[in-house]
């Protein structure tokens, strides 16, 4: 064996004294010093690893990846604190009008007056005044045969009186209830027409009474009317009471 090995390695030597050796693979190179007839060993075993050497550099950065997939929704945060309050934007357009309504029901109007005046200057003292010329009497709710206003419905109402003044003093009073309200006095002029007039509010019952009569004796019945002079009783509701 060995002595074939030695054949081998003398047919592999230069013919003409070169110093390598050209093969179709790989060059070996002549040991320096070494003679023509020199014969190589047996090859050694692999030696062992060598130490791992640095790490490189890094490479050039790749081409951006495509978008991933939405990843799933995370727990809701907690409340923010409340903003700054904006500034007031300008003023809309008006809006569509609305449809009409329906048809409500219509509110009952109460109604109490009357307005009456003196047609003879006769007039008897410490009884209701009897005002027969009636101005206004559309409700009733005056009666010209007694001179008293006899009240229908609960309320606020308004009275007043104008009363043409002759021949005598006169001294007249506002009844309610058989109580006197209101007291007017005038003193006649000698040859002279005056006036003598009142007015004021009452809060009135249904079925309570207010009359206009002369106050005292005789010596104040100075009531006076004729053609172109006249004395007046007036009075209204001003508003019912709610039930």
């Amino acid at each position: 064996m060995l002595l074939l090995r030695a054949v081998l390695l003398l047919l592999a030597l230069p013919s003409h004294g070169q110093e390598t050796i050209e093969g179709p693979e790989v060059l070996l190179p002549v040991p320096k010093g070494a003679c023509a007839g020199w014969m190589a060993g047996i090859p050694g075993h692999p030696g062992h690893n060598g130490t791992p050497g640095r790490d490189g550099r890094d490479g050039t950065p790749g081409e951006k990846g495509e978008k991933g997939d939405p990843g799933f929704a995370g727990p809701k945060g907690d409340t923010g604190e409340t903003g700054v309050t904006g500034v007031e934007g300008s003023r809309g357009f008006p809006g569509i009008p609305g449809r009409k309504g329906e048809p409500g029901e219509s509110a009952y109007v109460y109604r109490s007056a009357f307005s009456v005046g003196l047609e003879t200057r006769v007039t008897i003292p410490n009884i209701p005044i009897r005002f027969t010329k009636i101005f206004y009497n559309q409700q009733n709710h005056y009666d010209d045969t007694t001179g008293k206003f006899y009240c229908n419905i609960p309320g606020l109402y308004y009275f007043s009186y104008h009363i043409t003044v002759y021949l005598k003093d006169v001294k007249v009073s506002l009844y309610k209830k058989d109580k006197a309200m209101l007291f007017t006095y005038d003193q006649f002029q000698d040859k002279n027409v005056d006036q003598a007039s009142g007015s004021v509010l009452l809060y009135l019952e249904k079925g309570d009474q207010v009359w206009l009569q002369v106050y005292g004796d005789g010596e104040n019945n100075g009531v006076y009317a004729d053609n172109v002079h006249d004395s007046t009783f007036t009075g209204f509701l001003l508003y019912h009471d709610i039930e």
